[in-house]
């Protein structure tokens, strides 16, 4: 049986393919209103030593690209030449 995610619940896992510093350290999933998004997180530290996670969140499904339509204008026909 397949994992079923639970509403407004997420999972990150250790990112095995860091390469850099601007590389997440941890990468997973979350259903937020019933929306699924890919999570990234990364580990920080502020300026008095205290760690602290940074979350980015985008929708695993990128919404759909409009394609180009030429623009229709009544000013044609009123160009006199």
């Amino acid at each position: 049986m397949a994992y079923e995610m639970k509403p407004n619940t997420g999972s990150l896992f250790a990112n095995e393919k860091r390469e850099s510093d601007t590389h997440p350290h941890a990468r997973g999933s979350a259903l937020i209103d019933g929306v699924e998004y890919w999570v990234s997180a990364w580990t920080n530290t502020t300026n008095d030593g205290k760690k602290y996670q940074s979350l980015k969140f985008q929708p695993k499904e990128a919404a759909p690209v409009q394609s180009a339509q030429p623009v229709v204008s009544d000013l044609a026909d009123a160009v006199p030449f």
